[in-house]
């Protein structure tokens, strides 16, 4: 594996690295010290917990921008779709671990959180989740990853609400996420995705975005995004996931991870420890 210097992405002040634990799969752990690079809307489709450790982060949640001062928590659910950038010209440094949602009741018992606010916790609260992430950063031993998640569960649970066993929602556009999630090489358009919404296209293209702070265009690509990146882990080269993921062609796929994850793929699948089938940046 590539050492554990941060690695420069954009701009001479902005780094970005990731790490999966071995053994552990659903596991990601991430840190970035970013001054200059803006992050497109994108998803996780995990828990995104996080603390930020220095500067000031600005991002847009829900349909508003909001904003995350040093000592405080960054808590993502699953679905949320954001923005990221340092909200003042000090660079922002923060550290997250993303948990796949089934695996939630492994490390707290309960079957399912949600966050209803992306800010929040003390300086105390967000200092012991820090020292806590950095463990998790530096552990190599299974059981240590292990225990430690168990320990960062427990301190981020105060500020989630336990919803039990929860069930998928059917939400008014569901259909539509599924659609796109099925056919994410292929090209789609505004009518196809209308009809399967049962609205006009205009009526469809402004309920979308209302309720999802977002266009189809945009929750497509940040689907797109997430699914390579998820291909990417697997060890599978960049040129056979651009096609598998629909972008035109590889340098796309670059772009495309750089703005909205801070990497490049061949960066990513280093920084995981592949290697051999990697090709281009």
């Amino acid at each position: 594996m590539q050492s554990d210097a941060l690695l420069r992405f954009e701009g001479p002040e902005d780094r970005a690295l990731y790490r999966r634990p071995a053994g552990r799969s659903g596991v990601e752990f991430y840190r970035a010290r970013i001054r200059d690079h803006r992050f497109e809307a994108h998803s996780h489709e995990a828990y995104g917990l996080g603390v930020i450790t220095g500067g000031m982060g600005r991002f847009r949640w829900r349909g508003s921008e909001h904003l995350a001062p040093q000592a405080s928590l960054m808590l993502m659910n699953p679905e949320d779709l954001h923005t990221g950038q340092s909200a003042d010209a000090d660079c922002w440094t923060y550290h997250m671990v993303y948990l796949d949602e089934a695996l939630l009741p492994a490390y707290g018992g309960d079957h399912s959180w949600r966050f209803d606010a992306a800010v929040s916790g003390s300086p105390a609260q967000a200092q012991s989740v820090a020292r806590c992430m950095v463990a998790l950063w530096e552990a190599r031993e299974p059981l240590a990853v292990d225990s430690l998640l168990l320990q960062l569960v427990e301190l981020i649970r105060p500020q989630a609400r336990v919803q039990g066993r929860r069930v998928q929602a059917a939400g008014r556009f569901e259909p539509v996420i599924e659609c796109m999630r099925s056919q994410l090489d292929q090209v789609l358009t505004l009518e196809q995705l209308a009809a399967v919404a049962g609205l006009s296209p205009f009526h469809f293209l402004r309920s979308f975005r209302d309720q999802h702070h977002a266009t189809p265009q945009q929750v497509l690509m940040a689907l797109r995004s997430f699914e390579a990146k998820r291909l990417l882990a697997l060890g599978r080269a960049p040129a056979e996931v651009a096609a598998a993921t629909g972008f035109s062609d590889q340098s796309h796929l670059t772009r495309s991870l750089l703005s909205r994850y801070g990497v490049t793929p061949a960066a990513y699948q280093r920084q995981l420890g592949l290697s051999g089938r990697q090709q281009g940046r």
